[in-house]
């Protein structure tokens, strides 16, 4: 499990005019919530909340959010950008509750090179990126490994072939397709009436070519 510590500020006023004020003074809109407990208005400094994005997986890690003082343990469920300047509008945090397992989206690691990629020139096309796992978070993995070395032509794997560690509860079906290796495209051959406009037309040119130099020296010789 990844960890990560966050200072935040507890804040009673709401709305869209003070999430403006607060970003324009250099500050994120938050909110922690969680079982058990009401939901608490929060501000964040940007510029030490986008250098601990910079430094770890969001996702998967815990983010010890001290607030005035007081430590809660959440993770980060939401992170709301502008759509074109790409700022941060807004977080959203759960309280994590000893005990009580979350559901959390971890990323799929591909690793080795397939059997049908080094002997048949085949493409190794990915389905899926991420995995939905049921989990306590003193587990949470920072990635699940998807071993595809004995991966061949035309063949793939579903996440019921997928490796997860103990106390892991996979949410996605087990059916669903993560990865194959797919037989290479071929490059589309000419078709016999191509070929023969293709070769049609080289003979022409150069007969052009030789009429202009035959009439060319004809043209010195009466000179």
């Amino acid at each position: 499990m990844a960890t990560a510590s966050l200072s935040a500020k507890k804040r009673s006023n709401v709305g869209k005019g003070v999430a403006r004020k607060l970003r324009a003074a250099g500050e994120v809109p938050a909110v922690i919530y969680g079982h058990g407990r009401e939901p608490q208005a929060l501000a964040l400094n940007t510029f030490n909340f986008e250098r601990m994005l910079d430094k770890i997986s969001y996702r998967t890690t815990v983010i010890e959010l001290d607030i005035e003082g007081a430590m809660s343990r959440t993770l980060i469920r939401e992170i709301q950008r502008h759509a074109f300047k790409r700022s941060i509008l807004h977080v959203d945090f759960q309280e994590l509750v000893a005990g009580e397992k979350v559901t959390v989206k971890v990323p799929l690691v591909f690793v080795g090179t397939p059997e049908g990629v080094r002997v048949g020139g085949g493409i190794l096309e990915t389905a899926m990126r991420e995995l939905t796992i049921t989990v306590d978070p003193a587990d949470i993995p920072n990635h699940i490994d998807v071993d595809v070395t004995s991966l061949t032509i035309g063949h793939s794997l579903h996440v019921s072939d997928l490796k997860v560690p103990a106390g892991v509860e996979v949410e996605d079906e087990p059916n669903a397709t993560v990865c194959l290796c797919a037989v290479p495209k071929a490059v589309a051959e000419p078709t016999p009436e191509e070929a023969a406009a293709t070769t049609a037309a080289e003979p022409e040119v150069i007969r052009k070519a030789k009429a202009d130099e035959d009439e060319a020296a004809e043209g010195d010789a009466k000179k």
